[in-house]
């Protein structure tokens, strides 16, 4: 582990552990599609340098909640597994989990990408839950837009399975129905530390960091969702700052799905 204030020092001398510059996402990036076709409806891996998280979607019938009758819902869990990281212990859900499952469950809710009232098969009885499950496989930074964009992929590439009578689902047989997917959400990342702004940090950057804005955006560009982390605050410019650069950011992450 490198020392936080090697971390620091770096970046005010413009510069980061590993070369890169502020505004640049490791490589590759890749997004594979259908990486757990036997057990999932839809699957996705990404990887971002060397962070790679899987997403998983899996699909249940039950009885819409009573304040919305009429639409679906999704569940996201995050499992932060042992094996991809020595930071990451086995047990009941952590702090960073459950952050990272609400900031992926709240960009893909509060856009409206997912049409949650094609989502119900009968008012008041029958509705659809999606359920998007993710596996950090090695967690080398940068979860939040690697978790993201899993999910994201993952939902691209679902199919309802099929339904026969009373309601009962052949999880063998997938139709060729895909999920009310309407465009992609996608989510930006970026940290601050000292007075500069990086994109794509690597661990080391992530335990330096002064601050963190997480912000998702619609293909329009958008904002939907946005989540602050970090134990210092950022002034409303510095704000302003972070959320032009992770717009230009997002969008080139776009272009990988």
């Amino acid at each position: 582990m490198v020392p936080k204030n090697y971390i620091q020092t770096l970046a005010k001398k413009n510069t980061r552990a590993d070369g890169r510059k502020f505004d640049e996402f490791r490589k590759p990036i890749t997004v594979e599609y259908s990486v757990s076709a036997k057990s999932a409806e839809g699957s996705a891996r990404v990887t971002i340098g060397d962070t790679v998280v899987v997403a998983g979607v899996k699909t249940e019938l039950a009885t819409p909640y009573p304040d919305s009758p009429d639409e679906g819902s999704i569940m996201v869990n995050a499992e932060l597994l042992p094996m991809s990281s020595p930071e990451f212990e086995s047990g009941p859900p952590s702090i960073d989990s459950i952050e990272l499952s609400r900031v992926v469950d709240r960009g893909i809710r509060e856009s409206k990408a997912l049409d949650f009232k094609k989502l119900c098969l009968r008012v008041g009885e029958k509705m659809w839950i999606i359920m998007i499950d993710i596996y950090p496989i090695n967690a080398s930074g940068n979860l939040f837009d690697a978790a993201a964009l899993a999910a994201v992929a993952a939902l691209k590439n679902a199919k309802f399975p099929k339904v026969g009578e009373k309601d009962v689902i052949d999880y063998k047989n997938l139709s060729d129905k895909s999920l009310p997917f309407t465009f992609m959400p996608v989510s930006c990342t970026v940290l601050k530390i000292g007075d500069k702004f990086l994109v794509d940090p690597i661990r080391d950057e992530e335990l330096a960091a002064d601050a963190r804005l997480s912000v998702t955006f619609t293909e329009e560009g958008k904002i939907c969702a946005m989540q602050k982390g970090g134990q210092k605050q950022l002034t409303h410019d510095e704000v302003l700052a972070m959320i032009d650069l992770a717009a230009v950011k997002a969008a080139e992450l776009r272009k990988c799905l």
